[in-house]
C-alpha cells in the first residue's frame, strides 16, 4: 500500500524458484530497506502462504484476514517464499486452514530446524546465497506434486484475473462444484474460503484503480466489481485498507 511513500525507504526484488520447487513456490521476494526514521508499511494479505526469514527465525505466515503492518527501522533485509495459492498443502500434509491467521516458526509447522536457515539468509547480502539457503530448506521437506493443488491454484488465478467473477457460485460453476464443495476445497488447500478470496481480489482491483492516477467514478467502479453500491465498496475497502477509497486515492503516498 502507498507505494510512492514506500519506495523512498525500501526496494522489493522478485526471484523465480528453481524447477524442483516451481510447482509449489510462485516466487521469492526480497525486501531491502534503509529507514533513517521508523517506517510503518502496510501490505494487503492475499490468498497464499508465505515463509520468511526474519527476526532470527524462518516464519510461516498463514493467510491472514486482517491488515498486515511491518515497521522498518535502520537497515536490513527479509527474504520470503510466496507459495502458489494451493502450493503449501503438499509441504504441510494437512489442511492449510489449520494455520490460517497465524505466524509460527517453521519448526512448529514443518518440523525443520529453522534457526540455522534464517541465520544463513540474514547473514549475507548476496541474493543467490539467500535463495539457495531457503530452497535447500524447502526441498528438505520433500514435497510431492499434487494435481489438486495445481487445480486450486488455477481456480484462484481465475478469480484474480476475471473481474467479472464476483460471486462464489460463478467460480464454483467454473470448477464444476457446488458452492459448499468449493468452500471445503479452498479451506483444505488455500486456508480460506472462496468468498473472501473473490472479494479480496475485487478490493485489490479497486486499489489498482486508485494507483492509476486517473479520475474514478466510484459508484460505477463499485457496480463493476460486484458491490451492491458505493457505500458497500467503501465499507469493505475501509476494513481492508484503513481509509475510504477516495481518501486513499488522495493520499500523497499512494501515487
Amino acid at each position: 500500500m502507498r507505494p510512492a511513500a514506500g519506495e523512498r525507504v525500501f526496494r522489493v526484488e522478485r526471484v523465480a524458484p528453481g524447477p524442483d520447487l516451481a510447482e509449489f513456490v510462485d516466487y521469492y521476494w526480497l525486501v531491502r530497506w534503509r529507514a533513517p526514521e521508523p517506517h510503518r508499511q502496510q501490505v494487503v494479505p492475499q490468498p497464499r502462504v508465505h515463509v520468511a526469514a526474519e527476526e532470527g527465525r524462518l516464519l510461516v505466515h498463514g493467510v491472514n484476514r486482517g491488515p498486515f503492518f511491518r515497521t522498518l527501522t535502520g537497515a536490513g533485509h527479509v527474504l520470503g517464499a510466496a507459495f502458489h495459492p494451493g502450493g503449501f498443502r503438499p509441504l504441510l500434509g494437512r489442511t492449510v486452514g489449520a494455520i490460517s491467521g497465524t505466524v509460527q516458526p517453521a519448526h512448529s509447522v514443518l518440523g525443520i530446524d529453522d534457526e540455522p536457515v534464517a541465520a544463513r539468509i540474514l547473514g549475507t547480502a548476496d541474493t543467490s546465497e539467500m535463495v539457495a539457503a531457503l530452497e535447500d530448506c524447502l526441498l528438505g521437506v520433500d514435497p510431492k506434486p499434487d494435481a489438486t493443488a495445481r487445480e486450486v491454484t488455477a481456480l484462484v488465478e481465475e478469480a484474480r484475473r476475471r473481474g467479472e467473477i464476483t460471486r462464489v457460485e460463478q467460480l464454483a460453476g467454473h470448477a464444476g462444484l457446488s458452492a459448499r464443495g468449493l468452500q471445503r476445497l479452498f479451506t483444505e488447500y488455500v486456508g480460506i474460503g472462496p468468498k473472501w478470496i473473490i472479494q479480496r481480489f475485487r478490493i485489490l482491483d479497486a486499489v489498482a484503480a486508485a494507483h492509476s492516477g486517473h479520475p474514478i467514478r466510484w459508484p460505477d467502479l463499485a457496480a463493476h466489481l460486484g458491490f451492491s453500491d458505493q457505500a458497500h465498496l467503501t465499507r469493505v475497502f475501509t476494513q481492508v485498507v484503513g481509509t475510504p477509497p477516495a481518501t486513499y486515492q488522495r493520499d500523497p503516498g499512494t501515487t
